[in-house]
């Protein structure tokens, strides 16, 4: 099995912590130049020599600011760098029910995530045709396959998100570029500890009584590592992924029924 990405370059985004650091990670391990994407300089200046190999570099940039985004990464790729992999991912929303949202929820969700998704993948789907070889890899959620309540928006995103990952696998296809959908489950996150703190105060409950609870609705009974989505993420930027394309694949430990 071919699992080695030497010579490939990667964007990866919302890589300063969890999954996307945690991809990072693994990618840099199996040989790839990895270009970091998030909006915290200073973390991104020290995480980028803690990585595996050399070259590596960063770009400082604001999911809720797709114009600044645009323009960084367009900079950016002014040498013509080509960017092979191109691994999509940002934090979620705000929690709450559906008929609650605010109109600004829905607009500040899909810039962080679908029109985001879409200005980088303009960027550097060009390079990816000239190769003849690519890898847009989406991190997004279970809710693509079943909604979970109380996360209104972001089950609305996350699935306008899966359907747009699913038309740019058929169109592009044809150039030797694949584009997947990872959707992790209950993951040991900074996002899932901000959510079971919510949820503890909505319903008078501990931290503790809210992870027990979900864990109990997985079948391996625990919480994924990142680093085990991550493996998912480097399986799909390989080689022997060539022939997955179009794909949701769920990293939940079997909590998803759909």
């Amino acid at each position: 099995m071919d699992l080695s990405l030497k010579g490939k370059n990667a964007f990866v985004c919302g890589s300063t912590q969890g999954i996307g650091l945690a991809s990072a990670k693994i990618l840099a391990e199996r040989g790839a130049t990895i270009t970091l994407i998030a909006r915290n300089k200073g973390l991104l200046a020290s995480l980028v020599s803690s990585l595996k190999g050399g070259g590596h570099d960063y770009i400082c940039a604001d999911f809720n600011d797709p114009d600044s985004l645009r323009k960084n990464v367009k900079d950016y790729l002014v040498n013509k760098k080509i960017i092979h992999i191109l691994i999509n991912n940002s934090g979620g929303p705000p929690g709450g029910p559906l008929i609650d949202a605010k109109e600004e929820e829905f607009i500040i969700a899909y810039n962080r995530h679908l029109i985001c998704n879409q200005i980088l993948a303009q960027a550097v789907v060009s390079g990816m045709k000239s190769a003849g070889w690519g890898r847009i890899i989406n991190i997004i959620s279970t809710s693509v396959k079943q909604v979970i309540p109380g996360l209104g928006v972001s089950n609305a995103t996350r699935g306008a998100v899966g359907n747009w990952a699913k038309t740019l696998a058929i169109e592009l296809g044809e150039f030797g570029i694949t584009v997947n959908n990872i959707l992790p489950g209950f993951t040991n996150t900074k996002r899932i500890t901000d959510l079971a703190n919510v949820r503890a105060q909505e319903n008078n409950m501990t931290d503790l009584e809210i992870f027990n609870r979900w864990i109990k609705t997985i079948p391996l009974g625990r919480l994924a590592e990142p680093e085990e989505t991550a493996s998912a993420v480097a399986f799909l930027a390989s080689e022997s992924a060539s022939y997955i394309n179009g794909t949701d694949i769920p990293v939940d430990g079997a909590r998803v029924s759909a």
